[in-house]
């Protein structure tokens, strides 16, 4: 049996408000996608636990039954996870951190040693994801802090009062490509000519802002590769397979050895910001202190 603790979670939470809406709302999720989540443990018992016929709704008899078995499993996971934080604490808080992955390679750590270095003692672990599994990690409460490019548009679908976030710095994506054996890029953008293109995959945030910028500056281009990784553009940049559009923390190294070029004006270059995001209702101690000196510039100015 594949049970999920968060579906407990969510059970329990049914149970107390009695009402789909005000549960989803306590559980940071949308009222379908709570509803999905109570039919799947549901499904995975192999039986009904709340009857939806009423207003407000009532637990089954099994519902009931199995309520008494589910708070005493929530109770137990919170015990152990209290507990152990407070044997990690013996070390030193441990914050854990979702990161896109561009930025956990080319901004995290020097960020997070430039904090230790300005008198902040932070235990940190770091997880390398994409921004979709952050959010759930942020709202499910399986991580501390989501590391991320600021999206203008779906701002990471989440309610900035519960979900505050902070602005960390600036940085633009480039488009980079290998170069010749005379040091001359192999493609540039300001030609006319048409040119291979490294593209990210439909639904990732950096390829919404890429494909923004080649609709209005009319690129002729084909499509050569695709995937939701920038490191992944990258690497096929450097065998020489086209052009590709990553952020320029990502390329530093490789732009310094002569190993990629950027390829075309100013006007191919598009901003990104750079966001640190917590839930306002956790109060971790090592992550209040974090937010507090950040907003404040003592420290990460």
């Amino acid at each position: 049996m594949n049970l999920e603790s968060k579906w407990l979670e969510d059970f329990v939470t049914l149970a107390a408000t009695r009402s789909f809406s005000q549960a989803a709302q306590k559980r940071f999720v949308t009222q379908p996608a709570f509803s999905r989540r109570i039919r799947s443990l549901e499904n995975m018992l192999g039986l009904t636990l709340v009857d939806r016929s009423c207003t407000p709704v009532e637990l089954t008899e099994s519902g009931q039954l199995f309520l008494v078995t589910a708070r005493s499993i929530v109770e137990q996971l919170g015990e152990v996870v209290r507990h152990l934080h407070n044997v990690e604490g013996q070390q030193g808080e441990v914050m854990q951190i979702a990161a896109a992955h561009s930025l956990s390679l080319g901004f995290f750590p020097e960020w997070i040693a430039r904090l230790r270095r300005e008198g902040l003692p932070l235990h940190t672990r770091l997880v390398a994801t994409n921004v979709g599994e952050a959010v759930h990690a942020l709202r499910d409460g399986a991580c501390d802090l989501i590391l991320a490019f600021y999206d203008p548009d779906a701002a990471l679908q989440m309610d900035p009062e519960i979900f505050p976030s902070l602005h960390l710095g600036r940085t633009e994506m480039l488009p980079v490509c290998a170069v010749d054996q005379d040091a001359q890029p192999l493609f540039d953008l300001d030609s006319g000519q048409s040119v291979p293109l490294l593209a990210y995959t439909a639904g990732a945030f950096l390829g919404r802002s890429v494909n923004l910028l080649l609709r209005q500056r009319a690129l002729r281009s084909t499509t050569v590769y695709e995937t939701a990784m920038a490191d992944s553009l990258k690497s096929m940049a450097l065998q020489g397979m086209g052009v590709a559009w990553v952020p320029r923390l990502s390329v530093t190294g490789e732009l310094a050895r002569g190993e990629l070029v950027v390829c075309g004006n100013a006007q191919w270059q598009v901003p990104l910001e750079i966001r640190l995001y917590r839930c306002a209702l956790v109060r971790k101690a090592s992550v209040r202190l974090l937010w507090r000196k950040l907003e404040t510039g003592e420290v990460g100015g």
